[in-house]
């Protein structure tokens, strides 16, 4: 990864379609050892974004209905409770009020989020409250967000997680693999829990603030994704520094490499730190430059949220009313 102009997409052609599991390939550890990131470049294309980028009006209002859809909707605190959670999902479910809808002339649009994102024990709860919704219903597993649990503990809480009704599992990985370069043990692990996944959506959480460099990132993502990760995603949202653009772009760049490689797309997921619609809109504009339109769905892209909507919610309403409102008055949970 050298380059700081927009790639062409046609390259992706052979991933086009539906949401398809990533099956993985064997490890290939000369694929890995040869990829490099050209900071400066990283950081040109980055800086350029914002300032040539932008979408106004009905544009705008479009693009933030469709990052509404591609919403992972998340509580991950102590203080969850049941309640909690079924609020959260009756957010997910109606995630924009029905006047700021109608308002704009797409209350038959039949919006919601992507997914709830909840720890195991929420799943119950979770569960029920999402029925016949087609919400997708994800748990983080495996010793989040350190990852620092036995592996079989881990492996047995993803089967638990899967049993009781999550059909995506947001794993972490160990640090300690990326930083000490022993990719093998990394791809060992991330395949096993791949198979304790079952039908389960896996996606693969890199902790990438805590990974010291970009070149680890991209290693880091390409390794996951040999061992059959549907997602990589960016961290937990317990670390110092979560999603970050310029990590993001190499992560995008590795999704594409993988592509051009196996014919096989994986999906991305930024979380931590996202908690604005422009913000948003930076992601998204940056994910349809690198890997086109068909990366703008819910099986190919989430953001890993919990206040993001609020403040998209709020941004729906100056466009319906040309009135900004007060933060309180779209609460999430």
């Amino acid at each position: 990864m050298t380059s700081d102009t927009q790639p062409n997409t046609p390259a992706l052609r052979a991933v086009e379609g539906g949401a398809g599991r990533n099956p993985g390939t064997p490890l290939n550890l000369d694929t890995v050892e040869a990829l490099r990131v050209n900071l400066s470049a990283v950081e040109r294309r980055i800086a350029a974004l914002p300032g040539r980028r932008t979408v106004k009006k009905d544009w705008q209002a479009a693009w933030l209905l469709k990052a509404v859809s591609l919403i992972d909707l998340t509580t991950l605190s102590g203080d969850d409770t049941d309640g909690k959670v079924r609020r959260l999902c009756s957010k997910a479910r109606n995630p924009v009020s029905r006047d700021i809808l109608a308002a704009l002339g797409v209350e038959e649009l039949g919006l919601s989020t992507a997914a709830v994102c909840v720890y195991h024990d929420m799943l119950p709860a979770a569960r029920a409250a999402l029925a016949d919704s087609g919400i997708e219903l994800a748990a983080v597993s495996t010793g989040f967000p350190a990852g620092l649990s036995p592996l079989d503990t881990r492996l047995a809480e993803i089967s638990a997680s899967v049993a009781a009704g999550a059909t995506e599992i947001d794993i972490v990985i160990s640090r300690r693999h990326v930083l000490t370069g022993n990719w093998q043990a990394l791809y060992d692990e991330v395949r096993a829990m791949r198979e304790a996944c079952g039908p389960a959506h896996m996606k693969s959480i890199l902790a990438t603030g805590e990974l010291g460099t970009l070149r680890n990132v991209a290693k880091a993502s390409m390794v996951c994704m040999m061992a059959g990760s549907d997602f990589i995603k960016t961290s937990t949202g317990k670390e110092p520094v979560n999603a970050t653009l310029p990590v993001t772009l190499v992560m995008l760049r590795m999704i594409r490499e993988y592509a051009d490689m196996t014919g096989q797309a994986v999906g991305f997921k930024p979380a931590g730190g996202i908690s604005t619609a422009k913000d948003a809109l930076l992601y998204l504009m940056l994910l349809k430059e690198e890997l086109g339109r068909e990366w703008l769905e819910p099986h190919r892209f989430r953001f890993g949220a919990s206040s993001l909507l609020g403040d998209i919610e709020r941004q729906l309403e100056h466009a319906a009313t040309g009135r900004y409102s007060a933060g309180f008055r779209h609460p999430m949970a």
